[in-house]
């Protein structure tokens, strides 16, 4: 009886039906243009406009800077369409140096006034830097004037200020202008107040004096503004923790603040430099232009050269010892 239930029930087995395919997603032809990766695109993009600065710094800074060098060690003349060099190897450079006694005096003049403008404009812009940075009313005005001469220092005013009335295209004369665009305002004072043949030695001191402060603002703009920025960088917490020690403000300002900005004061010392090296209105800049104004152009770029050499080397011994006493945060 069992075994004829065991044949007659019998095991039924049931096929599990098949999932039914999900039809694939057609494939989209990527248009051509978008076929570089988009990192290698932003690439691409950021050559593109470097390739710009590039080919500007190559054509227009490196190429006249080795014609100039090739100059130095040529006698040059000007012929119709060209510039015909006749090669003379460092002659140029011994006639600066041992024949033309006006380039070696204006080069000295220029080194000796380097070396104490450099530091009065450092220390300058750091008190005034300080007095900016204080709470006051009307500081915004106060920075604007000292910032001013950076703004007018270019172009038809600084004609005007300096009495070069012809650049400038007026061709009447700098007495027909305001006695605050004379050159000699000081002189036009003391002679307004009757004090002006006193005594010569006064009238050279006071002329010096004046005009000294004169330059010592118009030349610190850019330094102020840099120390008042590192100035505001300085953390609160530095300040909060000198005032619990009790710090006095002037051992907060040589223990906090010279520390702080003492990479800014690298910064300003180098830019002082090279500003006080390049300017056309010192001896050695004024022979260079006159000579190549005079068509002597390898001579005239010798002693550029000379002079660039001199500027690099004085900058390899001033940054190596000031390095020394830079506070860098970590």
């Amino acid at each position: 009886m069992a075994d004829s239930t065991n044949t007659a029930v019998k095991e039924v087995k049931v096929k599990p039906e098949k999932a039914p395919k999900t039809p694939k997603a057609p494939k989209q032809k990527q248009p051509k243009g978008l076929r570089i990766a988009y990192e290698k695109r932003k690439a691409l993009y950021a050559y593109g406009f470097l390739a710009i600065w590039i080919i500007g710094t190559i054509y227009f800074f490196l190429r006249p800077l080795a014609v100039s060098l090739w100059y130095s060690l040529n006698e040059t003349q000007v012929n119709l369409g060209y510039m015909g060099t006749k090669f003379v190897g460092i002659n140029n450079y011994i006639r600066a140096f041992r024949e033309d006694t006006e380039y070696t005096e204006a080069l000295l003049a220029v080194l000796r006034d380097t070396l104490w403008q450099t530091p009065l404009i450092i220390v300058f812009s750091i008190f005034i830097a300080v007095i900016l940075n204080q709470k006051f009313k009307g500081r915004t005005f106060a920075r604007a004037v000292f910032f001013l001469p950076v703004i007018i220092a270019t172009g038809p005013v600084i004609s005007i200020i300096n009495g070069d009335m012809d650049t400038s295209g007026y061709s009447g004369g700098a007495e027909q202008f305001s006695t605050m665009f004379e050159t000699d305002m000081t002189g036009a004072l003391m002679n307004f107040l009757g004090v002006y043949n006193i005594s010569d030695k006064v009238t050279d001191m006071l002329s010096t004096i004046t005009s000294n402060v004169f330059n010592l603002v118009w030349d610190s703009g850019i330094q102020i503004i840099i120390f008042l920025s590192a100035l505001q960088n300085i953390p609160y917490s530095a300040k909060e923790a000198a005032s619990i020690e009790g710090a006095t403000a002037w051992e907060f300002f040589w223990k906090i603040t010279i520390p702080y900005i003492s990479p800014m004061i690298v910064t300003n010392l180098i830019y002082t430099i090279v500003d006080s090296f390049i300017d056309p209105a010192n001896g050695v800049m004024t022979l260079v232009l006159q000579k190549a104004s005079g068509w002597e152009h390898g001579y005239s770029a010798a002693m550029a050269w000379s002079y660039f050499i001199i500027v690099i080397a004085a900058l390899a011994i001033v940054l190596p010892i000031l390095n020394k006493f830079v506070y860098y945060e970590v």
